[in-house]
């Protein structure tokens, strides 16, 4: 405990032995649990291999490459077929931006194999470097502290289903989340902060949330670069694919979501996931959607800018990512990766805290953990692929709703509602408690919620 009383992580505080002690101890806890996870882990892909290898999302990006070098367009369906690696009930076609199809290009020059390798390997380093750069703005400047602390949030965040998610399909939303993070977590702003919000915007379109965060939060120049980033990726995709980036763009194939599956899909965990679900058809979930999504990003950007000005840039950065999420018509589960950050925030708060505060923020990470847990599907290899999680629940009974009474959403029950819907009300009441937050904090001159006390700030600077 501190003079001012606050509760301080292992290490933190202290005299330099007891710290480095804390230190050795923490980083042996993270890394024999790390090391766990990854051992049951790899225990679940051997067991559910046959579908776990395919990668099916890699292999999307990986035929958006190769048609981008040998054929054109890639959003022809003919020529997708023609190079396209995994086929199957669940096949899915190029949907991505023609920037995307250039960067995809570079990595469809691997060998299938090694693609594969290196997608995993740079996803699981980018998950840890995300979470190091983080614990680095919650005030971390103890190496094996802040190491320990990393190795264990990364071995937490390999147990959420949107984690296993992007590793079991081969997806690019955590490397995303790194460019993000690194342009905004930084301890230093560079004059290049904002090219990774660009890129990462230019990719996929969610990350275009954090460009009117930035000039909110005070980082007009940021702001700027992440602009002039975005606009340059999509000239690129014109200069290289011209016929692509008119039919994307000018065309305006990019606003139809709908052409990419059903949106009330149990997969699309966003505000217009749950409104189309409720609503029972896509049409008549559209207004509804737009009206309460407007009121969301109003409250989200003024949210996170609030919390960044009052110099907690964690919270404002969750903020902002949290309200991207809802407001997206489509947001697939494996796109909340960002839970792994909330993890590491909502353990922070819990060790600085004490008394009932620091148990009921333990309580909010275990909640965390339970909402975005990969449960298994009873174990059963036949499921292959999906670690399953809260949302998938097979209906008890039909009746007749909805434009298509074939769809399993339009006929779940009062649990099945929840929990096919968890991600969205986890992350409604997330924004909700920062939204808090940040009317308490509002004033900048109260920076208790993110930062130690001088007297543990000293000691983190400590070697």
């Amino acid at each position: 405990m501190t003079q001012a009383g606050h509760a301080v992580a292992p290490g933190q505080a202290g005299t330099p032995d007891s710290s480095r002690r804390a230190g050795i101890w923490l980083l042996a806890a993270g890394t024999a649990s790390l090391l766990v996870v990854l051992a049951l882990y790899a225990a679940d892909l051997v067991y559910h291999l046959p579908g776990m290898t395919q990668m099916r999302d890699l292999a999307v990006y990986r035929a958006g490459g190769l048609i981008t070098r040998h054929v054109t367009p890639p959003y022809n369906p003919y020529a997708y077929a023609a190079l396209y690696t995994w086929h199957g009930p669940n096949a899915v076609s190029f949907t991505y931006s023609p920037f995307a199809a250039v960067v995809f290009a570079a990595g469809s020059l691997l060998p299938w194999t090694a693609l594969r390798w290196a997608m995993t390997l740079a996803s699981l380093g980018a998950l840890a470097l995300s979470l190091w750069l983080t614990f680095g703005a919650l005030g971390y400047s103890h190496r094996r502290v802040r190491a320990g602390a990393t190795l264990l949030v990364t071995a937490a965040a390999l147990l959420t289903e949107p984690v296993q998610e992007n590793l079991a399909v081969g997806q690019i939303n955590v490397l995303l989340m790194l460019l993000i993070v690194v342009d905004l977590l930084l301890p230093r702003q560079h004059w290049w902060n904002g090219i990774g919000i660009g890129v990462a915007a230019g990719i996929k379109l969610i990350p275009l949330i954090f460009i009117p965060y930035l000039p909110l939060a005070g980082r007009i120049r940021q702001a700027a670069t992440a602009a002039g980033t975005f606009v340059a990726t999509i000239a690129l995709g014109y200069l290289i694919l011209p016929h692509d980036s008119q039919k994307y763009w000018r065309d305006g194939l990019f606003l139809k979501a709908n052409r990419i599956v059903f949106l009330g899909t149990r997969g699309n965990q966003s505000l217009r996931g749950i409104v189309t679900r409720f609503a029972g058809t896509v049409a008549s979930g559209s207004a509804p959607w737009l009206a309460l999504a407007a009121v969301v990003v109003i409250v989200g950007l003024l949210t996170a800018a609030t919390l960044c000005r009052a110099g907690h840039p964690v919270p404002g950065m969750l903020a902002c990512a949290l309200t991207g999420l809802l407001v997206s018509p489509l947001s697939w589960d494996h796109h909340w990766v960002w839970v792994a950050l909330g993890i590491a925030l909502a353990g922070h708060l819990a060790v600085r805290a004490h008394g009932w505060a620091r148990a009921a923020w333990w309580a909010v990470a275990a909640l965390l953990l339970l909402v975005f847990g990969a449960w298994p599907q009873f174990w059963d290899r036949t499921q292959g692929l999906t670690p399953a999680g809260w949302i998938w629940y097979g209906p008890t009974q039909y009746f007749a709703y909805g434009d298509n009474p074939a769809y399993r959403e339009y006929h779940w029950n009062g649990l099945q509602t929840v929990a096919g819907n968890s991600f969205v009300l986890a992350g409604l009441l997330a924004l909700a408690g920062l939204t808090i937050a940040a009317i308490r904090l509002r004033e900048p001159a109260v920076r208790s919620f993110g930062r130690a006390p001088q007297r543990v700030r000293e000691a983190l600077h400590r070697p």
